[in-house]
């Protein structure tokens, strides 16, 4: 890597390769030199940090310069870089980690709704009623009542939440509520009206709207593409709206420890937002952005995707990838399987893009030079995307595009070796690797317990010789990388402590877990020559933690605090001033 220094600054320890160069020659000496002023601008020491480089070594202390990483080392090595104007941390035995990246997450749409009728974390019918009603009655002059957030496992098998209740709170307003992952909406008698659906309206081909089995009419909650029969009458949001949104995310996502991410589904708008937010020095951490693909359009479309790419990328942002949905979730039969579901009707879900035009697309896209970001539960969706890259091997050759496939849920053993064979990342949400209501009710009936065995195989695939990485996908799930890395590594709920381990064959261990969130992830987003680890040259993105990860029961990786992000050597959550950080 070329590294660069100030223009004009001379002093060897201002410039960052001359400082490499001194560290490497200290590294052959015995004691240190005496320091040199003034010094690097920070040094962190007295730690444990776990470097996560290809020896997952461990070191006491860290020189950053111009916001890069110039030393790794011993406390008595970092000595040579302190001067007079350093400005040093002491870590006090506190661990030290590169900052985590999410791989899959939604945060202007997630931002956005925390401010709006926001269901997440609700229990029941009951207190949905009771924070429609409030949200309703807070907001008099909205035209429309919107949110998100209702567990589908709340409306039993199907997750068909009924109008009336809707109707009941607000009578006069169309309503639209999204449910928690983000594949049914949830709308009242008004919004129904406004779309024109009727029991004489059709199913779109990629979705479904769920009718009362002797009426035929609409019940009120409609599944994927048919969430945009309402959806495209709704208001957009406004600029302001947007960066509110973001700017709330990105507070949050720096307390976890989070300095990149890869927005799993970008509208030009939402670039917007993130350009808007970079000029005005508010973007704090690194983004991916995954354009989203619209499937009710040709692929005359590329064209558009190109042109954003161009005109979006920068320096914080990211605008090479290219987002397909190839199915919906297995809750609502949508997920696209290789066997029928366990169903009447025989249903084997809905593949979003046909396969055959999906390798075409594919193709092209990775001939462009795009990555190609999948969505894909099913087993079916899952080996339709792998065909897909499969396919633009053969047409393009290896490119190295590193397309990933996100979500996995339902994997078929026999596709398990080809992630490694086609160089595709196995991009997996480990916080839903557990029995919840979601596994135990709305999926295991209906898939049997033989394919049950292959639900987020996340140890069979990185025995494979994979790479894997992790991602949120928030709002669906919590954001916090600590409650999803102890998923990973027990297979239990995070934070209501199960006592029986979910497909306990499928545990990772600790050090593969925070891989997935680190430097694996960040090749994932093209960024592991400058960060995702902690080495000389790459950029200061760096956590500090309240406690070693390693040092706790798994059962305590939850519990984790982070005390200090810092985003190329300037913090962005917390204070360089640990002593007076509250443990």
């Amino acid at each position: 890597m070329t590294m660069t220094s100030t223009p004009g600054n001379a002093h060897p320890l201002r410039n960052p390769c001359l400082i490499l160069v001194f560290a490497l020659a200290l590294a052959g000496c015995g004691e240190p030199p005496t320091t040199l002023d003034p010094g690097t601008d920070l040094v962190l020491r007295g730690g444990r940090i776990y470097t996560v480089d290809d020896r997952r070594s461990w070191a006491q202390a860290v020189a950053v310069d111009h916001g890069r990483i110039v030393y790794v080392g011993s406390d008595a090595g970092v000595a040579a870089f302190i001067g007079s104007t350093t400005e040093v941390v002491e870590l006090s035995g506190r661990m030290v980690l590169p900052g985590f990246q999410d791989s899959h997450i939604h945060p202007i749409s997630s931002g956005v709704e925390a401010a709006a009728c926001d269901l997440n974390g609700l229990a029941g019918v009951a207190q949905y009623r009771a924070a429609i009603n409030a949200y309703a009655s807070a907001n008099p002059d909205a035209p429309w009542i919107l949110g998100g957030g209702w567990s589908m496992s709340v409306f039993g098998p199907g997750a068909t939440p009924s109008r009336r209740i809707l109707d009941e709170i607000v009578p006069n307003r169309p309503v639209y509520l999204s449910s928690q992952d983000g594949h049914t909406a949830w709308v009242n008698t008004v919004a129904l009206e406004l779309a024109g659906i009727d029991r004489n309206t059709p199913d779109p081909a990629d979705g479904r709207i769920d009718r009362d089995p002797v009426t035929g009419e609409a019940i009120g909650s409609l599944q994927e593409g048919a969430m945009d029969l309402v959806a495209s009458l709704i208001p957009p949001n406004t600029p302001q709206q947007n960066l509110a949104g973001l700017l709330y995310a990105t507070r949050m996502l720096n307390s976890l420890g989070i300095t990149a991410m890869q927005d799993a589904a970008v509208s030009p708008e939402s670039l917007a937002t993130y350009a808007e937010a970079e000029r005005t020095g508010q973007l704090t951490l690194r983004v991916v952005t995954a354009l989203r693909w619209d499937r009710g359009r040709d692929r005359s479309q590329l064209n558009e995707l190109i042109s954003l790419r161009e005109q979006y990328r920068s320096r914080l942002i990211d605008t090479g990838s290219v987002k397909i949905m190839q199915d919906g979730v297995m809750e609502n039969y949508t997920a696209a399987m290789l066997e029928p579901y366990l169903l009447p009707d025989g249903t084997r879900g809905i593949p979003m893009i046909d396969p055959q035009e999906l390798k075409r697309i594919v193709s092209e896209l990775d001939g462009a030079g795009f990555q190609v970001h999948f969505h894909a539960i099913g087993d079916a969706a899952i080996r339709q995307s792998l065909d897909a890259v499969e396919q633009a091997r053969i047409d393009n050759g290896e490119r190295g595009n590193r397309h990933h496939i996100s979500h996995l849920q339902l994997i078929d053993p026999a596709d398990i070796p080809r992630f490694r064979e086609l160089d595709v990342v196995a991009n997996f949400q480990p916080l839903w690797a557990f029995a919840d209501l979601y596994i135990t009710e709305l999926t295991l009936p209906f898939i049997g317990e033989q394919r049950a065995r292959w639900l987020y195989p996340i140890r069979s695939v990185l025995d494979s010789g994979a790479t894997v990485a992790f991602g949120s996908d928030w709002s669906v799930s919590s954001p916090n990388p600590f409650e999803q890395i102890e998923t990973a590594v027990l297979r239990k709920d995070a934070l209501n402590g199960d006592d029986v381990p979910f497909i306990p064959e499928e545990r990772i261990d600790l050090a593969s877990a925070i891989a997935a969130f680190t430097i694996n992830a960040a090749f994932v987003n093209r960024l592991e020559q400058e960060t995702g680890s902690v080495e000389a040259g790459k950029f200061a993105d760096l956590i500090v933690l309240d406690q070693n990860l390693f040092d706790v029961a798994p059962e305590a990786i939850s519990d984790t605090r982070v005390l200090l992000t810092l985003l190329q050597g300037r913090p962005v959550y917390g204070s360089l001033n640990l002593q007076t950080t509250l443990r």
